[in-house]
């Protein structure tokens, strides 16, 4: 079992009588029914369905003061504390930033034989194992109680890269990615049967058009790793862009009609001038003929 403490992830608190029903009716996912040691992976979208931020979001026990916890990239917890402190108005709440005394330790690869508070399973993928929120000067002595070796972050991103699940900021850009494109659907990131939530038009409509045309992908590489944000090409022409990767594995958003027409022709898929291959190429052929169908 292996563990690691997640330095760019930061912790938002929403607290009050009316938390619950405050984020249910912002955010992508449906969390009526969410307890403590349960998360629900969502999103908080722009008008035109756009991701500003993607997190995990689980219940505090009444042991720790109750109220919601959000594990989201770090970098984004202020903006997005302040951004919800806007939507709040007259709700009964109370948002803030716990990041500078909270933090996020990852467990994968076993299952502990006891739970620390605070302790939930991460919903997007059933090999990213748990996720622990805890400060960092406790986080080696929260692995050791474990029974867990402690590893580097490195590790860790390798390990969610294999999984396939991608990371904003890397594999996508907040802002300009609509939750399909994510595969937020695909990972139980968005609740088509919930009510109105921002943005939720727009992401309906992709869901039952089938108008998504690129998607993060799987990819597999030989040698020499590509910098994320490197134009990929076929035949000269651009067809995604290189994400994440690790240890010969990687994600890349790719135009998913684009690729399927590049693999017809016998095409090498280039990320500047590193050769790539897709992990699943009927995966990708599937979501061209689902388009169509």
């Amino acid at each position: 079992m292996k563990a690691a403490f997640l330095p760019d992830r930061g912790v938002v608190k929403i607290a009050g009588d009316d938390a619950r029903a405050f984020l249910n009716n912002l955010i992508t996912s449906d969390i009526d029914d969410l307890v403590p040691g349960r998360a629900r992976f969502g999103a908080l979208l722009t008008p035109q369905g756009k991701i500003v931020a993607d997190f995990l979001v689980t219940e505090a026990a009444a042991g720790h003061g109750g109220g919601l916890l959000i594990d989201c990239p770090r970098e984004l917890a202020q903006p997005l504390a302040t951004k919800l402190g806007f939507y709040k108005l007259r709700a009964k709440v109370t948002v803030e930033n716990l990041s500078d005394g909270l933090g996020v330790l990852a467990v994968w690869d076993g299952e502990p034989t006891m739970k620390p508070d605070l302790t939930f399973t991460d919903p997007r993928h059933a090999a990213l194992g748990l996720r622990i929120l805890v400060p960092a000067d406790l986080a080696e002595k929260t692995a050791s109680v474990l029974g867990a070796e402690m590893v580097d972050e490195p590790a860790y991103e390798a390990h969610r890269i294999a999984c396939g699940v991608p990371r904003g900021g890397i594999d996508f850009a907040y802002g300009d990615a609509f939750p399909h494109e994510t595969n937020m659907d695909r990972m139980a990131g968005v609740d088509f049967d919930k009510g109105c939530y921002i943005g939720q038009e727009v992401v309906s409509r992709m869901q039952h058009r089938g108008t998504a045309r690129t998607r993060i992908v799987p990819v597999t590489l030989d040698g020499t790793t590509p910098v994320a944000g490197t134009e990929i090409r076929a035949a000269d022409k651009p067809i995604g862009t290189m994400g994440s990767s690790a240890g010969g594995n990687g994600l890349a958003l790719l135009r998913a009609d684009r690729a399927t027409d590049a693999l017809d022709a016998g095409a090498a898929l280039l990320a500047g001038d590193i050769t790539i291959q897709l992990a699943d190429p009927d995966a990708v052929r599937a979501l061209v003929a689902k388009k169509h169908a």
